[in-house]
This record gives C-alpha cells, structure tokens and sequence, in this order.
C-alpha cells in the first residue's frame, strides 16, 4: 500500500506537537487538553525519521486528526519570533544597511519601488564560480550518507582509510558487515561515490538554487512570493520536495494561495505556510537561499529580504530566518576575507532574541574555543538532540560551527559539516558555498567533470561556469 509522506494527518499531530514543545506552547492549557485527546484516541506521536508511519489510521482517527491539527493552529507561540518583515527588521538591532534592492516590482511592505541603497556592487565573477563548485562539492559528498547517523558516518570513513574525512565516501575497501550495518542512501550511492561520480548528480540542494536563478531570470529581482510559488507549481514535480515545501505545494493544489506582500488588511486565513504545516521551521527554506546571496554580493540585507520573500511561500519564524541567515552569509562571502565576518553578517539579520540566534551564539563561542570538533559536534548533539535531524536550527547551529572551526579550510569546513550526521547533503552544501565563494574556488580533489544533472527546465548537463556567469547577470 502506498503511505505518501509529509502530508498524513494522523502523522502531522505528532509532529506538530513536537512543534509546540519547540515555541513555547507544550505547557499552555490547550496545547496539553489537544495532546491528553490524541493519545487517549490511539494517536501516535511523530515517526522519528520516516516521513509517514506504515498504516493506514482507522477513518474517525483521520478525522479527529485533521481537527486537531486546526485546533493547534489556532494557539499562537508565546516567543519573540516574528514573521512580518518590518516585525524581523525591528527584531535585530545590528541590522545592515542596503547597499541596493530590487530594480522594480514589490518591496515587503507592498509598494512599487526602483530601487534604494547606494546601489549594487558587481560580483566577482571567480568567487561566484566558487561558490557554485562548494555548493556542489558539499552537496555531493553529504549524498551517500544522509539519514545515516553520526557514529555511522564514522565507522564508514574509518574502515575506509577516510578519517578524518579527505575525500569522498567510497565502497572499496568497506568492510561487508560495516555495509550493512550503515547502508548508503540508496538514491545518490549510484552517483555519489568516489568510484561512480560523473558529474554532478541531481539533488533538492541544488535544484533549488537552480529554481532561485530561473526565478531572477524570470521575474526580476522584484519577484513576489506568488511568483515563488508559480515556478515551483510550472518546475518541480510534487514527488521531488518534502516536508514544509510538500505541505505548500499540497496548499497551492488545494487553492490555498500566499499571503500577499504588504497585505496588512487582508482577512486571515489558511496559508501556504502555516495551514496544517507542522515543518515550518524545518531546514528546506535554508536550502533554498544561497543565489539570493550571490545576486547581491556584499549586500546581506538585500539578500536576506529576498531570501524572506521566497521562504514565506512555505515556513515561518525560525524556518524564515535560517533562509535570511543563509542569504547573508552567501552574500558576505562573496567580499568578506573571513568567515567570522560571514557569520556575523548572518546574525545581523535574524532576531536577536530567536532560538536560532542563541543557538547560532552558542555554536559559535564554542567552534572558537575547543580545538577538536568532534567535541563541538558532541556539544551540538547535546543541546539540539530532541530536534528532527532536518530542523533549521540545529543544523544552521552546526553550520555555523563548521564555518568558524574550519577557518576557511574547504575539506574541514565541509567535512564537520557532513560528519555530524544531520542533514548531511544540505549542511554540507551550504558551508561549501560560503567557503568556496570565501576562496574563489575549491581545493582540486573535491573538483567534478563540469555537467550538472538536473530535471529543472533548461539547466540539465549545464556547466556551473555558465551558471556562475548568469548568477553575475543577476547581481547587476
């Protein structure tokens, strides 16, 4: 029988109980009445990896779930964590100044405009060339482990002669009993071996930057989050995103629309982001961000809004900022001569008072002051071990830490990234952006043959120095 992921209600209480236990609701008299009904009616909590559970739930389960998940939608998290635009910007106090928005079209409150700042710096084209190479290279080598835990990531590269990890995982040499044990990600171990890579293999990871470069093209940087989400409804097929990008496109089928921009007299209603979307601060509007940094090089503010605009389609608060922190990094590293200055643009621009910010401090106090990761890892799991290995802030914790421990080193950068165990392909590929854009390039071991496989309309077999050169359009 067939258990489509991400979108069973009877899966989504569970997940969005664990939500509340996250933003301060557990405790709240509602929040508990909700949870004491769904057990005592034989809900289950969340599956822990999987993204369904394996059975069908009696029809009045489904139903009492679906009322639920309303239910719980209804009590509002009692933190600091806004998701309005002018609400995140008042947010943070160290918030950078545009050196130039969008050229036309929408800003966040909803009013045409052509443009503000200083103006828009050009792009180097070598360092957006790197970035587009450490994107690739984190990305492919997180492939072949993701969902793989910490310890087993490990004993692969261990058994292997690869610890610490110096280069891509490989089968040759791994012991049959550590295989099966460990099995590789079965989708990307065919693609994403030392002994089978060909290029670079298709991933959500980088198709979405793909989408975020056809976006600019398409729209311009005036792009709306409608506009968002038409790309995504004319470019990627439902089967090939996940949880918080699922729920959105399920929304969007059901004619469930964004919010408007600016829309501050709009009566409420279901979202795309928020209408049963327990994964809304879950780590896909991360992942999404990079090209919005590299358009708007030395810009972290600019890319942070644009970053914004495109995440709104599908995640709130947290999920919001992971994007914006994300955005700014890329756009900083593109300029910057070193990652704390990178780090510390991503923290100019998410709420200062946000579990990410605190954790993203905390991440970073400690990547600076132990000289061995694996005990910064060891700290990371401890403190962020209750979150869902895909969750924005434990991974943008991780992040951090991997860009500060690995002081611009592209394989230490990378490799903590992957070896936490996390979401490995997207960790991953977020610190090879920043730190091959940091670098102007990466390291000759971590190079492919330059031919991207993509299914994203008109990118398949592209090289990423084309896609550099139009990223460089995009910056102006």
């Amino acid at each position: 029988m067939m258990r489509l992921t991400w979108v069973q209600p009877e899966d989504l209480v569970g997940h969005e109980l664990r939500q509340a236990a996250e933003d301060g609701r557990e405790d709240l008299p509602g929040v508990r009445e909700i949870a004491a009904r769904w057990r005592a009616a034989g809900g289950h909590d969340a599956p822990p990896r999987a993204g369904a559970s394996p059975q069908a739930p009696p029809v009045r389960l489904r139903r009492l779930a679906e009322d639920l998940l309303d239910e719980l939608a209804a009590i509002p998290s009692p933190l600091p964590e806004p998701s309005g635009w002018d609400e995140i910007v008042a947010a943070c106090p160290d918030w950078p100044a545009a050196r130039g928005n969008m050229t036309g079209g929408q800003g966040p409150d909803g009013q045409e405009r052509s443009g503000q700042g200083p103006g828009r710096r050009a792009a180097d084209p070598a360092r957006v060339l790197g970035a587009w190479q450490g994107r690739a290279a984190g990305c492919v080598l997180g492939k072949p482990v993701e969902k793989i835990p910490r310890e087993g990531i490990r004993e692969i590269a261990e058994s292997t002669g690869n610890w610490p990890i110096r280069g891509w995982f490989t089968a040759v040499g791994l012991p049959p009993e550590v295989g099966l044990r460990w099995p590789w990600n079965r989708r990307s171990a065919v693609n994403s071996l030392a002994e089978n890579i060909d290029g670079i293999p298709e991933d959500d990871d980088l198709n979405f930057a793909l989408l975020a470069l056809a976006l600019l093209e398409r729209y311009g940087r005036g792009f709306t989050t409608a506009d968002v989400a038409q790309m995504w409804l004319d470019e990627l097929p439902g089967g090939r995103v996940f949880t918080a990008e699922r729920v959105a496109y399920r929304n969007l089928l059901m004619g469930i629309e964004p919010e408007p921009l600016g829309a501050r007299d709009v009566e409420p209603g279901p979202a795309t982001a928020t209408y049963r979307n327990p994964f809304r601060e879950w780590i896909g509007a991360l992942i999404r961000a990079d090209v919005y940094g590299w358009a708007n090089p030395g810009d972290p503010a600019t890319a942070a809004e644009f970053a914004w605009r495109d995440a709104r389609l599908s995640h709130t608060a947290n999920g919001l900022y992971g994007a914006m922190f994300t955005a700014a990094m890329c756009a900083r590293s593109l300029d910057a001569s070193s990652v704390t200055e990178v780090v510390e643009a991503g923290l100019s621009v998410i709420p200062a008072g946000s579990r990410l910010a605190a954790a993203v401090r905390d991440a970073v106090d400690v990547a600076g002051a132990e000289p061995d990761f694996e005990r910064v890892v060891d700290h990371l799991h401890a403190r962020h071990g209750r979150l869902h290995w895909v969750h924005t802030i434990n991974n943008a914790a991780l992040i951090a830490a991997a860009l500060v421990h690995g002081k611009g080193d592209f394989t230490a950068s990378i490799a903590g990234a992957v070896a936490a165990g996390w979401d490995t392909d997207s960790a991953g590929a977020t610190v090879g952006s920043i730190v091959g854009g940091l670098n102007g390039g990466v390291p000759g071991q971590w190079s492919m043959k330059d031919r991207l496989t993509s299914s994203v309309t008109g990118f398949d077999g592209i090289a990423l120095g084309e896609l550099a050169r139009r990223t460089g359009l995009m910056a102006g």
